[in-house]
């Protein structure tokens, strides 16, 4: 299954994701080829509404102490649900369906989550740091939210007059 990464401002990610239903075939199918999409984009994280399909499910794969992914360490959340929260910290966060932009976000410092993992097993997970910001964002993504959204309306416009002239650049140099 080969897959392509939505970039904004395209509107299929403003969708919101539905559970999913059916654990097997189809499902692993989606998570394998969603893991290598991620992979050769540079991600740590991709939620499947990145690729076109509105349900509910993510993958997470935060890199080492030598900056390597490794499968061992690879998190697939499937209708996941944050039950707590607490604490706030501000990273500097990007997006592979918004390239080339990073701004500082506000997000919780330590959540807990519950999930279902590709065979539908029941999991919870206690998140801090980079892991807890990276399920924050990606759970936005099936919720129809981009780290964009969350900026002030001064930072919002300056980004979109920002993306707006990088499009035009890439248009421009390709033809």
């Amino acid at each position: 299954m080969k897959l392509t990464i939505v970039e904004y401002p395209n509107k299929k990610l403003k969708e919101k994701s539905k559970a999913v239903e059916k654990f097997g075939k189809e499902l692993h199918e989606l998570l394998d080829a969603m893991y290598e999409t991620m992979l050769k984009s540079n991600g740590i994280g991709l939620a499947a509404i990145q690729v076109g399909h509105a349900k509910q499910a993510l993958l997470l794969n935060i890199p080492d102490e030598e900056d390597k992914q490794s499968i061992d360490t690879l998190i697939e959340m499937i209708n996941p649900i944050i039950i707590q929260k607490n604490g706030e910290t501000v990273y500097q966060e990007g997006c592979l369906s918004v390239p080339s932009f990073y701004e500082d976000i506000n997000r919780y410092e330590n959540i807990t989550v519950n999930y279902q993992d590709r065979d539908g097993n029941t999991k919870t997970v206690e998140a801090s740091g980079l892991l807890s910001i990276a399920i924050q964002h990606e759970i936005d993504h099936l919720n129809g939210i981009l780290f964009i959204d969350k900026l002030s309306y001064s930072r919002r416009k300056k980004f979109e007059k920002e993306y707006k002239r990088v499009q035009k650049e890439k248009k421009l140099s390709k033809s």
